[in-house]
């Protein structure tokens, strides 16, 4: 079929030409491969921090570890993370996101490996450094990724694939930490996600390049052929690259990178993303993935009936992630926040008092500790964790995307490994109730910022979002329609 390119004259004034980019026949399946290969590396993610909920009590045992030793252990995947956002976000923008997710899917590989044959807790923790590498670095590029392959009314859905994926990785954690934790040991536990890791790593050369990215990069010729691989009509792509090219010709060069990010019309959508960015993190849900056993243990459950608990958290995560995931675009990401984050303080607050209550195995106070539990992983998984990701993929302009969403992923790493380096350690300090009271805090404060500085952003493409930021609009709407109605 014929497309319609759009192309710069020197004098800056846009003609048209006819070129014949065929419209891939396989156009679906090539977009739900990406989708695929995307929900993989979030299951991975999911895979390799949770993993250490079933195998922390195995690998303490092993290497005669201490509350200290323990958080170092757990956190150490997540200062890798930071890194490897940040480093990833320089990768993506210099050598393009599909690239990017080859390196990160090898890194996945040699990480997971490197921790299964650890000799000692110094270079498990290294390995584990190593390994959040490529854990951050999927967060960075993945996402922002698939939000600039999909069409813009299905964007929502197929971005939180991959909060999807990474409930389902934890899922899968938990029920091999549960099932494999006598027969296979710790090191198969963990070494197990080297697999569908090279899996990734083989299906990444074969994937699209993302358009914005070719289109700045290559020019508009080249986004268009790539459209044509993942767009089911010619009128699609021509519409799509009219709009992107339009985009990059706003760009200017003090636009690009970090020093765009600097610039007064982005700082709305800093504050934004960064912001539920950090929420989501320090809301204590990764809290709960981690330390879920470890609680309900010292709680006075038995190690059998914590990992079983801890399992009801992943599945409920999973749950609710993939139904939220259908709801995203339609509901929209600032209501979905609105309505779940104080629920979800609510839950912590109930959650407290019960562990006050020193509840003992079979007990109602035992009853009440798993009911708020999981209230809580509903109502925070199913608001502000399905948004988090989303937000930061889809908020920032193309001139310097990649770099925000490289700051967007270390700041949901950081937050993270600030709650999860300090978890026990606050537990000694306030008890494990008074820790949950602080938590439901954080949510309300959560809420408070979204009702200020979050617009709703679903429904509009990346173009309409980037317009937005630079009119001065980007603004939650007091009757709630959001960027999507205001470009109308």
């Amino acid at each position: 079929m014929a497309a319609e390119t759009v192309l710069e004259r020197p004098s800056g004034a846009a003609l048209t030409e006819t070129r014949n980019i065929e419209i891939s026949p396989v156009a679906k399946r090539t977009l739900q491969l990406t989708a695929i290969v995307a929900a993989i590396c979030g299951g991975l993610y999911g895979y390799d921090t949770g993993i250490i909920s079933g195998a922390l009590l195995l690998i303490s045992r092993d290497f005669h570890l201490n509350s200290t030793q323990q958080e170092l252990v757990t956190s150490a995947i997540l200062l890798g993370a930071v890194i490897g956002a940040l480093g990833t976000g320089y990768l993506s923008e210099k050598l393009g996101r599909r690239p990017s997710l080859a390196i990160v899917a090898g890194v996945f590989v040699l990480g997971a490996l490197a921790c299964a044959f650890a000799p000692n807790v110094i270079a498990l923790t290294v390995a584990r450094v190593f390994l959040g590498l490529a854990v951050g670095g999927s967060t960075q590029v993945v996402p922002m990724y698939i939000s600039e392959l999909a069409p813009q009314d299905k964007r929502g859905g197929m971005v939180t694939t991959f909060n999807i994926a990474i409930g389902i990785g934890i899922l899968a954690a938990n029920i091999i930490g549960f099932v494999g934790r006598v027969d296979w040991g710790w090191r198969v536990m963990v070494g197990l996600a080297a697999a569908p890791a090279l899996f990734v790593f083989c299906a990444s050369f074969f994937l699209p390049r993302s358009p914005r990215w070719t289109a700045e990069n290559e020019g508009i010729h080249s986004a268009m052929r790539e459209l044509a691989r993942v767009r089911t009509s010619e009128r699609a792509v021509r519409r799509e690259a009219r709009h992107i090219h339009e985009t990059t010709q706003k760009i200017k060069p003090h636009n690009r990178g970090w020093r765009g990010l600097g610039q007064p019309w982005v700082r709305p959508a800093l504050i934004a993303a960064l912001g539920v960015a950090f929420f989501t993190q320090c809301g204590g849900l990764e809290m709960m993935i981690y330390y879920a056993p470890t609680f309900l243990h010292d709680a006075g459950f038995g190690a059998s009936s914590a990992l079983m608990a801890s399992l009801g958290v992943a599945i409920t995560y999973c749950v609710v992630t993939a139904t939220a995931s259908f709801n995203v675009d339609k509901v929209g990401r600032r209501r979905l926040m609105l309505w779940f984050e104080p629920l979800s303080a609510l839950s912590l607050v109930g959650l407290g008092i019960s562990f006050m209550m020193h509840p003992g195995a079979g007990s109602i106070g035992s009853y009440m500790v798993v009911f708020f539990l999981i209230a809580f992983m509903i109502f925070n998984s199913g608001g502000i964790q399905i948004c988090g990701w989303l937000l930061g993929s889809e908020m920032f302009p193309l001139s310097m995307r990649g770099q925000a969403t490289a700051a967007h992923a270390a700041t949901l790493w950081g937050a993270d490994l600030l709650v999860t380096g300090t978890a026990l350690s606050l537990v000694q300090w306030i008890s494990l109730g008074g820790t949950m009271w602080l938590y439901a805090g954080v949510n309300i404060v959560a809420a408070i910022f979204v009702m200020i500085f979050v617009p709703e952003t679903s429904g509009a493409s990346l173009e309409d979002i980037e317009t937005a930021l630079r009119d001065g609009t980007f603004t939650p709407s007091r009757d709630g329609t959001g960027i999507a109605a205001a470009a109308e």
